[in-house]
């Protein structure tokens, strides 16, 4: 695995306050002066908030929504920054926004979703950052694509900007589920795996789309080892402009807060370090069985191939797959598995299986 050749300023240069969790908090828009003003002071009365955040350019769905206050809303959020001591920041989509948010003094920009989704945008922003000192987050895609990701990420990095994190927002998904954007942890996780020294965000607003679910996500997101969240709050959630069902009061915030169990990376007990090492090592020694017997399984595919080649039977047999994965599920499910994991490892089984019978048919076409 190839690791991501980033060039990353550690977050506690530029948030030298924060501890973590790092908790940046405030309204999804900034609404009127009154509100940001009265939310960033009970944020900051709090004594929990490392930053305040604030939309001032909204990217809504359809035409005639509430898209944000503009220009002016750059000041009230940068005053309620001032009057509490705490660095402000706010979403970007273009040159524009970038010159705009500089202009008034922004703290931190950080680039949504929807707008990193389009590498001609996040060029556009990048190259309105050159020569600039200022730290930088960039939102997953909309779509579950870490490449496009990680693309936004190298194009800031490449203008010169150190100063970077990524915010784990979720994705979009056709699928029904509990929360308004799929977590799909494996991407931020994989994000980290390539670059141990990103610092990861988790918005878990967004992700959750409604008040009741952000302690869990918030929770999850700290044991996944994630630095910190960005959580929408507004000093009347039931009146904002714009997702006002996942936004908080400052005072739930930091009840949610003070309610999170942040664990260490390591630990410095000795027996526990020995203890895992053994588990590690049985591990080790099943996922090796589990490598070998794969390729075993495999090894059978081609001959089954070969046999269906030489009987012209084809590759696809419905019947036999359904008996495969009924079969499956219901010895998974005795064993305790988790039923969406096991349909993943199956597809991907059943996938590579097609991909061996392929080739054996396609040698003989070739041959």
């Amino acid at each position: 695995m190839t690791k991501l050749k980033l060039q990353i300023t550690p977050i506690q240069q530029w948030l030298p306050k924060a501890k973590r969790p790092i908790v940046i908090s405030g309204p999804c828009s900034a609404e009127s002066e009154k509100q940001v003003l009265s939310t960033a002071v009970a944020l900051a009365k709090t004594g929990k908030v490392d930053a305040l955040r604030a939309g001032i350019w909204k990217p809504r769905t359809r035409p005639n929504s509430f898209e944000g206050m503009g220009e002016p809303a750059l000041k009230w959020l940068k005053d309620a920054g001032n009057a509490t001591g705490l660095p402000v920041t706010t979403e970007v989509a273009n040159a524009q926004h970038v010159d705009l948010a500089l202009k008034y003094g922004i703290d931190i920009l950080w680039i949504g979703a929807r707008t990193t989704v389009n590498p001609f945008s996040v060029q556009e922003i990048a190259d309105a950052l050159k020569g600039v000192d200022i730290p930088v987050m960039v939102k997953n895609p909309v779509n579950p694509d870490l490449q496009l990701w990680i693309g936004a990420l190298e194009r800031i990095n490449q203008a010169g900007i150190t100063k970077i994190a990524a915010i784990h927002r979720g994705f979009s998904s056709f699928e029904k589920s509990p929360f308004r954007n799929s977590p799909k942890w494996e991407l931020p996780i994989e994000l980290k795996t390539l670059c141990p020294d990103l610092p990861i965000i988790c918005d878990p607003s967004h992700i959750a789309g409604n008040r009741e679910l952000l302690s869990f996500i918030s929770q999850k997101a700290l044991d996944l080892a994630m630095d910190g969240i960005m959580v929408e709050a507004h000093i009347h959630p039931q009146t904002a402009m714009s997702d006002a069902d996942q936004q908080i009061t400052p005072e739930r915030l930091a009840v949610i807060l003070g309610d999170l169990v942040v664990r260490e990376s390591v630990s410095k007990n000795s027996e526990f370090k020995n203890q895992l090492d053994q588990l590690r090592k049985i591990i080790d020694e099943l996922d090796e069985e589990i490598v070998q017997k794969l390729s075993s399984r495999m090894k059978i595919a081609e001959k089954i191939g070969a046999y269906k080649r030489d009987q012209n039977v084809t590759i696809l047999q419905v019947k036999r797959w359904e008996e495969i994965s009924n079969r499956w599920l219901a010895l998974a499910q005795a064993l305790g598995l988790n039923d969406e994991f096991t349909k993943k490892l199956l597809q991907l089984i059943h996938k590579e299986s097609i991909r061996m019978q392929t080739g054996v048919m396609n040698s003989e076409l070739a041959g």
